[in-house]
């Protein structure tokens, strides 16, 4: 099961620390000049919110190297984010992709029965550039999964459940998944989203 992220909002439309990704994301998008940052605890957040930002921007406090400043994000505002979510593991799995500069939901698939966040993430990055070639656009896709981004390359879904009748229809969407890569060539840039640098990929479910 995922751990409890939260979330330190020094500026923001209502600063103060959140235990979620979408209320924390409230509070910063279209804000000029937005802070903040995930901890691992609410300890952690409780001292830095007591804190100057600065203070957290070497220290890497929380798993997060820096504060960010959204006024001029280091990441592709135009481009799709993709991720999943698992209740379990396994477990029911959906994942989606997120317009990063709006937020704008594109595509949402699930919840699928007996799947896992490795093949959700997998999913989801397929289907972002399956879209994106089908349609003719040049956006990048980010991931925050290293394995999505490795199983792609090798077009191949490298994971170690079992099929059974119940997860068919999720190992159906593999096949057609892999297939896809193998049979497609794409020039979409994939990038590694750094959560730890930059909070949680706008297309997180807010269950951490």
């Amino acid at each position: 099961m995922a751990r409890q992220k939260y979330y330190v909002v020094w500026k923001g439309v209502n600063p103060g620390i959140y235990d979620n990704w979408t209320d924390c994301r409230l509070q910063i998008s279209g804000f000029e000049g937005a802070l903040y940052k995930s901890f691992d605890s609410a300890e952690e957040a409780a001292v830095a919110y007591g804190d100057l930002p600065s203070s957290y921007i070497s220290r890497g406090v929380g798993g997060s190297k820096r504060a960010v400043d959204v006024r001029n994000p280091p990441y592709v505002l135009q481009s799709l984010a993709v991720d999943a979510a698992c209740s379990g593991n396994p477990g029911d799995v959906e994942y989606r992709g997120v317009y990063v500069e709006t937020g704008q939901e594109i595509f949402h698939v699930g919840p699928l029965a007996q799947g896992t966040n490795n093949i959700g993430e997998f999913l989801a990055l397929v289907h972002g550039l399956a879209l994106f070639r089908k349609n003719g656009c040049r956006m990048p896709i980010y991931s925050d999964s290293r394995n999505a981004i490795l199983w792609v390359g090798l077009k191949k879904c490298r994971t170690k459940l079992e099929r059974t009748a119940v997860n068919a229809p999720v190992f159906d969407l593999v096949e057609r998944a892999e297939k896809w890569l193998r049979t497609n060539r794409y020039d979409t840039q994939i990038l590694k989203w750094e959560t730890s640098v930059w909070g949680e990929i706008p297309a997180d479910f807010g269950r951490k």
